[in-house]
């Protein structure tokens, strides 16, 4: 395993357990612990942990894992999850894209839909989140448009009244959220209240809302909230996901589409 793969899995057990022995991670990574004391070391110079005698316990009392750091946890349901909601998209149509890692693999499902390899512009696409206007910035048939904004480390977002400025000059057919919690009586919601303000401005700004979730996001609340369940017009999850807790959102009018 690389210095890199073996970060980002100690930060997500990290994240998941809020404290990490020594030598309960060298088991769970089959390295060994003077290893895992390294990586603790300099995951504590880059301030993404706090070292403690023998371990190591998350970095303040709220933690939220920088994209960058984040393992493929759901890989293969956010891919189905990403070929569908790209599914959705009409060639010609302009959708917004905010961060995240579902909405990462949802640019790179429309990046392969050969439908949209040419035309001019055979999509325009909206986006806040550097990493997704960096990979599809390459492609000529694609017209990006970037909000503008300050950069939020932890998710590559901009906010902020510049991005706000942007959004409020033009309108999307779709716009596709991603979040960390979406339920039907508190909505779908973010870690951070700017990163929710600028998600909350592109649904306004859109003909139509998706949601693209993973089942693991569902029945969860999270500190920042974006938008109501009724503002969603489509919620697309995978087959995980609890049937009571399907039946509920499509109660609420919100069409649910299991891949």
């Amino acid at each position: 395993m690389s210095r890199d793969a073996r970060w980002k899995s100690l930060l997500e057990l990290l994240v998941e357990r809020g404290r990490l022995d020594v030598e309960e991670a060298a088991a769970e990574l089959a390295v060994s612990a003077a290893t895992i004391r390294r990586d603790f070391d300099r995951l504590a110079e880059q301030q993404m942990l706090v070292r403690t005698r023998g371990g190591a316990v998350v970095h303040g009392v709220s933690y939220e894992l920088p994209l960058r750091y984040k393992v493929a946890r759901h890989a293969t349901e956010k891919q189905r999850v990403a070929r569908a909601v790209a599914g959705l998209v009409a060639p010609g149509e302009a959708v917004g894209l905010t961060g995240g890692t579902t909405t990462t693999e949802v640019a790179r499902a429309l990046a392969e839909r050969t439908d949209l390899a040419s035309a001019t512009p055979a999509l325009t696409v909206v986006t806040n989140a550097l990493n997704i206007a960096n990979e599809l910035a390459v492609r000529p048939q694609f017209k990006i448009v970037v909000t503008g904004g300050v950069a939020r480390a932890q998710s590559y977002e901009l906010i902020g009244p510049l991005a706000d400025g942007v959004l409020g000059q033009i309108t999307v057919d779709v716009a596709v959220l991603g979040v960390v919690a979406f339920d039907v009586t508190h909505g779908a919601a973010a870690h951070d209240e700017a990163e929710a303000a600028i998600n909350r401005l592109l649904c306004e700004r859109a003909e139509r809302v998706v949601v693209a979730a993973d089942s693991s996001k569902l029945d969860r609340r999270a500190f920042a909230r974006i938008c109501a369940a009724e503002a969603v017009d489509t919620l697309v999850t995978d087959r995980s996901a609890d049937p009571e807790t399907v039946r509920r959102f499509e109660e609420a009018g919100v069409g649910v589409l299991t891949v």
